[in-house]
């Protein structure tokens, strides 16, 4: 591991923690201690602090006004140079000492792209910035992140680059980090560009933060996409184009979640209304997986900057309960790199089975779930329900492909998220999609996510009544597998039923599919379990049978 700064007219040394290549251990044991030399306070996320960058002379070279300040609109610039080797630390902190009177920090950022063998990892470097609060995890400090996204961004008083927060550019030290995603053999040569433009700090930035309720219809069934992604992270929508294809798209809520940051929270305001509830929340994008963080207090950031050795990731899931949001891994068995979930799910409220397009990770998700029901029917312990979100960022991905329809006491955050946590939610792949599940026994009856209690042997009636899935196939999974399985006509419409009892299932959940390529509806094993079966169209959380002693 090996980094360097150079600041236009020297080489700058690095800190007393970033040693040189030269002075690499020879053990593994050296290695491992080295590493934790390293952690600049981020939890065990390894992080590598350059020498700071000074604009202490800026004003021996510049008109100066009383006090010394260089004049109202004069800029300074600096520039550092760097390689960073393979194996280099997760987080480069690039110290900037800021001076009074600074009215707006620019910094631009590039790196280099060689080409790599086939299936080796390129270079990429993300960048963000932390203001003179500090770096510290969880911290004050946080002032905007942009991933590998931008190439450039400002901050001032007034606004500031999307994906970055307005506010005081106040005196003290800074830190611009670089985030080496992927290191190629060859290194990864950066050059970044630090700005300082100086002047009054100007009128403060007002946030407009969405209302937490919109009309309500009282209890009933609402539908909102809680995985969506803008401008201000990796999507190339603005808020106001998400919110349209929101309404586009049918739904009642969404949720806001772009990666890293809560810059979108203070502009979401103008594009809510009584036919359309935003609730702020934000993607958790660490280095083990990603996970979703819904329900945030507006303005609200977590911070990512950890894998999952660290023990950091219940901190961070305490500090979205306590704000009244929910946790929920996204996407857990995505292909690209740092996104498989490795965090577990003891701090997890629900967990997002069908991401986008229907595809085989999906299908391993769904499967993964089913299997952690059937742990928390063995144990007693405490289930998990299901989540489908569209992730969308971009043209062409959907908004609303999938979505939750969750059953709420009314079109508010609380209750949304309430209703989520409680599992009284299935997935849709559209609004097009309709259905209605209910176990019915002894005289009781239980929908999604509920329990019904019945003697053993008692007889108990599953039913699903279904819309919007031409020629589908309807199919119940049990604890044992699939267990009845029935096929829609080219209407999309219809209903199944089936019967069971609590001595045989300990719980009973339903999916619609879409035929498969060749037109048919699939097929199961002796023992019950999918071989085969078309895309996902609907998905129920499940409905529990306990036997009851009297």
């Amino acid at each position: 591991m090996c980094a360097e700064g150079r600041c236009e007219h020297h080489v700058a040394p690095l800190d007393p923690g970033a040693l040189p290549e030269s002075a690499e251990p020879a053990s593994a044991d050296a290695g491992v201690r080295r590493r934790r030399l390293l952690t600049a306070g981020l939890g065990g996320a390894v992080a590598l602090t350059l020498a700071p960058v000074s604009f202490a002379e800026a004003a021996d070279n510049a008109d100066t006004k009383s006090g010394g300040a260089p004049a109202d609109g004069t800029q300074v610039t600096r520039t550092v140079t760097g390689t960073l080797a393979t194996g280099a630390a997760d987080f480069v902190h690039l110290p900037v000492d800021v001076p009074r009177g600074v009215q707006k920090i620019a910094v631009s950022y590039s790196y280099d792209k060689p080409t790599v063998p086939s299936g080796v990892p390129g270079n990429s470097c993300d960048i963000g910035i932390f203001d003179e609060r500090g770096t510290a995890l969880g911290g004050s400090g946080f002032r905007g992140w942009s991933g590998g996204f931008r190439t450039a961004f400002e901050i001032s008083n007034s606004e500031a680059t999307p994906g970055y927060l307005p506010g005081p550019v106040n005196a003290g030290r800074w830190n611009v980090v670089l985030g080496p995603y992927q290191v190629a053999p060859q290194g990864l040569t950066y050059q970044v560009q630090i700005t300082l433009t100086y002047g009054p700090k100007g009128p403060a930035f007002v946030p407009d933060y969405p209302p937490q309720q919109a009309k309500s219809r009282g209890r009933d069934w609402y539908r909102g996409d809680c995985h969506l992604h803008t401008v201000h992270s990796d999507g190339k929508r603005l808020p106001s184009e998400v919110a349209a294809g929101a309404r586009a798209a049918g739904l009642d809520f969404m949720v806001t979640t772009d990666h890293n940051t809560s810059s979108s929270h203070g502009v979401w305001g103008q594009y809510a209304g009584p036919d359309l509830l935003i609730i702020t929340g934000e993607e958790v994008t660490t280095r083990n997986g990603h996970w979703l963080a819904l329900g945030l207090p507006a303005g609200e950031w977590i911070d990512w900057r950890y894998r999952s050795r660290d023990d950091s990731f219940a901190r961070f899931a305490r500090q979205v309960h306590r704000g009244g949001g929910i946790v929920v891994p996204a996407h857990m068995y995505c292909a690209y790199i740092a996104c498989q979930w490795k965090f577990g799910f003891d701090d997890a409220d629900a967990t997002e089975v069908w991401t986008g397009p229907w595809t085989y990770d999906d299908e391993h998700a769904v499967s993964t779930w089913d299997q952690k029901l059937g742990e928390a029917v063995r144990t007693g312990g405490r289930w998990l329900p299901a989540m489908g979100n569209s992730d969308a960022h971009s043209d062409p991905n959907v908004i609303g492909l999938p979505h939750n329809v969750v059953r709420a006491d009314d079109l508010a955050t609380e209750a949304v998220l309430a209703g989520v946590k409680a599992g009284h939610s299935w997935i849709a792949e559209s609004s097009s999609v309709d259905l209605a599940f209910t176990v019915t026994g002894a005289g009781r009856q239980a929908g999604i996510g509920e329990t019904l209690s019945v003697p053993a042997e008692a007889p108990v009636d599953v039913r699903l009544d279904v819309k919007g899935v031409p020629h589908g196939t309807i199919r119940f999974i049990t604890d044992e597998g699939q267990m009845h399985q029935e096929s829609l006509d080219a209407s999309g419409t219809g209903t199944a039923t089936w019967r069971t009892t609590a001595s045989l299932a300990a719980y009973v959940r339903a999916e619609v599919r879409h035929p498969m390529a060749d037109g048919s509806a699939g097929q199961g094993n002796t023992m019950g379990d999918a071989l085969l079966f078309g895309p996902m169209a609907a998905l129920t959380n499940p409905v529990f049978l306990v036997e009851s002693t009297h």
